[in-house]
């Protein structure tokens, strides 16, 4: 008999066609059968070793998150419960061009500091690697949820040529290629970067332009975090489209989002310049995720002439007067490249997170308010939290707009991505509640998208662009990560307040046929592996 039959399910296959009633059975992992209701009638249903009732219940592939920032916590964390209990079965990691390989000792070093906010400092974890393939392997010992990897291009650069602001030269060009390939060649997924985060930032767009020739050879992606969300944010897209159709490679566009003041009610002329691309042949896919505030760290706002040399260096110039205060001039007064070209506006930076416990009091405060309550200008403080906490700060940037958000969601190339940062007191509450949200909020409340439209966001269109042949359908001989939800009770429970809240009606989710998640309640199954690429 087979392992499970899954009964009177209503299937929401992931396609985007209506929802059938169907009895599904699962055995050594994948979907073995489909019994639709019309078939069944006067026939035997199938058996199996566990039956599962699903009346009231909606039946769906597993969730991808396409933009996650667990690179860390897949390893620390066997719970995971902030992407498992959402429904999510495989996430993308190595995002915004900065993770741990391909990497020697010194770089290591340098991006663990680098990326603390985002990950924690990582003193809990054994890195035992290296390359991409090292770390891919260290995943396959376990992990809660699937995990595919992009080759971080910052971290590339900071391995090859350091984290200078200058021109990399033919030979280290010729090195980072080879970097890129072959981390590929171990089974990443395509290449990230953070045109807005150093030493990423520093590549000018002919050098990342072979980076991606390299990428499209092997069938992969470019998914940048490109060099604006705010004053140049149109313009940005554009040259992120311009650059992956000169490559020939395909194209996914990280958290899309138009914000700030300057792309309030913008959305539609990006989705334009979209519409454009793909009638012209280009290969584009984008994530968002359900909520106006950004998250990154507090150091990331800072120019990027600041963060040359790296987190050593910075801290050095915020050390000085003289450079701390043309740093000031920058944030404030021009708007630096680090802060999307905008100057900063104190009262929508929120503290989310510190790695200093001494330095709480901060936390869930903008840096107006706790500039404030010290009785001294916001720079101030913000300069102090830096030093301090030595570029630790998470930061919530409360800067986007919903019509934006809604608009963005409904376009045909649209998937999900929680840009979830797991780190800090405070955290973003879409680490905790993107997919939930969706479902609950633009799906069964708002109706922005109907629940058929909004799985295929979040499953066979992730795996369209992770070229992956078996997962993110409902598909007899597909694999068997799964999910099963309420329509009418699923909702997010992390709020701003309560940002790790876990989310409500999703009491089942599987992964190769094993639950993951089960009545609710977090299992102590870690069925999670890496996903690689799949050769073209």
């Amino acid at each position: 008999m087979a392992d499970l039959v899954i009964r009177n399910a209503d299937v929401v296959d992931g396609s985007g066609a209506p929802a059938y009633r169907a009895d599904v059975v699962v055995d050594g992992g994948r979907i073995v059968s489909i019994v639709k209701e019309a078939a069944a009638a006067g026939c035997q249903r199938p058996g199996a070793v566990r039956e599962l009732d699903a009346e009231g219940l909606v039946l769906a592939p597993g969730f991808i998150d396409m933009h996650a920032h667990s690179d860390l916590a897949l390893l620390r964390d066997p719970d995971h419960g902030a992407k498992a209990a959402q429904g999510v079965t495989l996430e993308v990691i190595g995002q915004d061009g900065l993770s741990y390989a391909p990497v020697d000792d010194r770089t290591l070093g340098e991006v663990r500091r680098a990326i603390a906010g985002w990950n924690g400092p990582g003193d809990d974890v054994d890195f035992d690697w290296r390359s991409v393939g090292e770390y891919l392997d260290r995943l396959d010992r376990g992990i809660a949820v699937n995990a595919a990897y992009l080759i971080p291009q910052g971290t590339v650069r900071a391995l090859v040529v350091g984290w200078e602001d200058r021109e990399a030269t033919p030979e280290e060009l010729d090195r980072m290629r080879q970097s890129v390939a072959e981390g590929l060649e171990q089974g990443a997924v395509g290449l990230s970067s953070g045109l807005t985060y150093t030493p990423g930032m520093y590549a000018a767009d002919a050098e990342l332009t072979e980076l991606c020739r390299v990428v499209a050879r092997y069938g992969g992606y470019y998914c940048p975090h490109h060099r604006s969300y705010g004053a140049g944010a149109l313009r940005a897209y554009e040259e992120m489209v311009a650059l992956a159709r000169e490559a020939d490679c395909a194209l996914h566009l990280a958290h899309a989002t138009m914000n700030f003041g300057v792309n309030k009610g913008r959305a539609p002329e990006l989705l334009s310049l979209l519409d454009d691309a793909l009638a012209a042949g280009a290969d584009i896919s984008l994530d968002t995720y359900p909520y106006t505030p950004g998250s990154t760290t507090l150091a990331a706002l800072l120019p990027s002439w600041a963060g040359e040399g790296g987190p050593d260096a910075t801290l050095r110039r915020l050390a000085d007067e003289a450079r701390a205060e043309r740093i000031r001039h920058d944030l404030e007064v021009t708007g630096s490249d680090g802060c999307h070209g905008v100057p900063v506006e104190w009262d929508t930076v929120e503290i989310s997170g510190v790695t200093d416990p001494a330095l709480a009091e901060y936390v869930g405060r903008t840096v107006e308010e706790s500039a404030a309550l010290r009785g001294e200008a916001p720079w101030t403080t913000a300069r102090r939290l830096l030093v301090e906490d030595r570029l630790g700060p998470t930061i919530l940037q409360h800067v986007g707009h919903e019509e934006n958000v809604r608009a963005i969601m409904r376009h045909r190339v649209h998937t999900g991505g929680s840009d979830g940062i797991l780190q800090g007191a405070k955290p973003h509450p879409r680490a905790y509640g993107t997919f939930p949200h969706y479902l609950g909020r633009y799906v069964r409340e708002l109706g922005v998208l109907s629940l058929e439209e909004c799985v295929a966001h979040l499953t066979s269109r992730p795996a369209a662009r992770l070229r992956l042949p078996d997962r993110g359908l409902v598909r007899e001989g597909y694999r068997a990560d799964l999910v099963l939800l309420d329509p009418a009770t699923v909702a997010a429970g992390s709020t701003f307040d309560r940002p790790r809240t876990l989310p409500t009606g999703i009491p089942h989710v599987l992964i190769d046929g094993r639950f993951v998640v089960e009545d609710g309640r977090r299992t102590d199954v870690l069925a999670g592996r890496s996903v690689r690429r799949t050769p073209v």
